[in-house]
């Protein structure tokens, strides 16, 4: 979990200057914010995204008064394996236009050569992306794999090998993002957030559906700063000051947590899909029995992963709350069923108390607690048993988890001073456990990397990425003996 932290002491906003604009529905009122923020998220967004909207926007914003979302305090040198042709993982065939169809697996942790003289702090992707994003020091972005929606903001949809630097970002400073299937999101400093890529069921949150967003757009929101960023397939979550969660895009399985799939009729025998355009308050939560299904007051949301098709989040109080698609028991409620509502896991409220992190891989989630356990449910495995609910991953008990990667069916772990990793087959490289070895259902320590501290780990599609710190000689002399991988 790498959340984005609130300078202490200098967390209250100005208030932002009342947009009276007619015509607001009443749904897109968010009222808890009428007294210091305001929401606006209709009208006319035909223009999303021009220069007179950005301009809006920003007046909407305030003047600069100092506030500040803080992303990671590490920095260090980036690492990377699996799978590198981009275009060509997950599919059967090379799609239309690609030019290079050689498979280009990376067994092992390489350094990356074009970005070897540069310090990142941070690195993402998502467990159904085949696309990065990458933030150095100075906090500019390089974004990296496929782009046939747009979401690497190049402005066209060729796949880069090379790392590409998002120029119109330069003058902003960017402290997080998180990659879709085939969007990205950018979280800045001051709050604010940029998305682009495919738009076709809002998942960019621009308040349209452009079927591409080209270039990075301001997302259609107005209210307190946004601290934490997450995309899953085809949605995306944004976290804010307040500790409130807002979603957009598709609402297919229920993943928006606002109990709805956004099905109607068109007509008296064809149904589509609604979606949410722009970001819109995730508002209930709920208890569920048998019986009887208990609304439940939460307290501020402090992380967030999203898979594929589904949700979990982590309040103040240690609650792990999960929506969405409930296939293969990724939900944790012991049931298979579809959730359109955030609803309570008790299993973490009896046997694993005091969970300090979630993240999500395609078809699972993991919970990871402050007492050195890990626990998973879902399916990792394309054949055999599932996890309906949390089961302690036993091979991991007693390990101090700081950082975690899930994938399609791979997770790897910076835990203490070594990084593990697991996946069932098939996998490209990307648990870094050599050619040899290229799937284990146990976790194991990658060897290439005994002696290197990883600070952060980031898992899309087939590919891993790391930082690995080089604050001393000694450190940065066990860096230089990675071999170097150059496109």
């Amino acid at each position: 979990m790498s959340s984005s932290k609130r300078k202490a002491g200098d967390v209250s906003a100005k208030k932002a200057k009342k947009n009276k604009k007619n015509g607001r529905s009443k749904d897109d009122d968010l009222s808890d914010f009428e007294d210091e923020f305001k929401s606006d998220v209709d009208g006319d967004v035909s223009d999303v995204g021009s220069l007179a909207d950005e301009q809006e926007l920003e007046s909407e914003l305030g003047p600069d008064d100092g506030l500040r979302v803080q992303g990671p305090d590490h920095i260090g040198r980036l690492l990377l394996c699996g799978a590198t042709n981009w275009d060509l993982y997950n599919r059967k065939q090379a799609p239309k236009g690609c030019k290079n169809t050689a498979v280009k697996n990376i067994y092992t942790p390489h350094r990356f050569g074009p970005l070897d003289h540069v310090r990142i702090r941070a690195v993402a992707s998502g467990c159904s992306a085949a696309h990065s994003v990458i933030i150095t020091e100075d906090y500019k972005v390089y974004t990296l794999g496929r782009n046939e929606k747009g979401q690497l903001g190049t402005g066209d949809t060729e796949m880069r090998s090379q790392p590409y630097f998002l120029e119109s970002m330069k003058d902003m400073n960017v402290v997080n993002a998180s990659c879709g299937r085939n969007h990205t999101l950018l979280l800045t400093d001051r709050g604010t957030v940029y998305a682009m890529g495919d738009n076709k069921m809002g998942q960019c949150g621009v308040g349209n559906s452009n079927p591409n967003i080209m270039s990075p757009t301001r997302i259609r929101y107005r209210g307190p700063p946004i601290v934490k960023v997450v995309c899953g397939g085809d949605f995306s979550m944004i976290l804010d000051l307040k500790g409130n969660l807002h979603s957009f895009g598709d609402p297919e399985y229920g993943q928006l947590g606002h109990n709805s799939s956004g099905e109607y009729f068109v007509t008296a025998t064809k149904l589509t899909r609604a979606p949410e355009k722009a970001p819109k308050q995730v508002t209930t939560w709920i208890e569920k029995t048998k019986d009887h299904v208990t609304p439940v007051e939460v307290a501020d949301i402090v992380d967030i992963a999203c898979g594929t098709n589904h949700t979990v989040v982590l309040d103040s109080r240690r609650r792990v709350f999960t929506w969405g698609f409930g296939g293969y028991g990724r939900l944790g409620h012991a049931e298979p069923k579809d959730e359109m509502i955030p609803r309570l896991v008790k299993f973490f409220e009896t046997q694993g108390k005091g969970i300090k992190a979630v993240y999500c891989g395609s078809q699972f989630s993991i919970a990871v607690s402050e007492y050195k356990m890990a626990y998973l449910f879902g399916k990792t495995k394309n054949t055999g048993d599932v996890n309906m609910y949390p089961k302690p991953i036993q091979d991991l008990s007693g390990w101090s988890v700081r950082s975690l990667g899930a994938g399609t069916t791979s997770v790897v772990i910076a835990a203490d001073n070594s990084t593990i990793a697991f996946g069932a087959s098939p996998c490209f490289g990307e648990l870094g456990h050599g050619e040899m070895r290229k799937s284990t259902s146990v976790p194991m320590e990658v060897k290439a990397l005994d002696g290197v501290y990883i600070e952060q780990v980031a898992m899309g599609q087939a590919h891993t990425l790391f930082i690995a710190r080089d604050s001393t000689p000694e450190e940065k002399e066990r860096v230089e003996q990675i071999p170097v991988y150059t496109p």
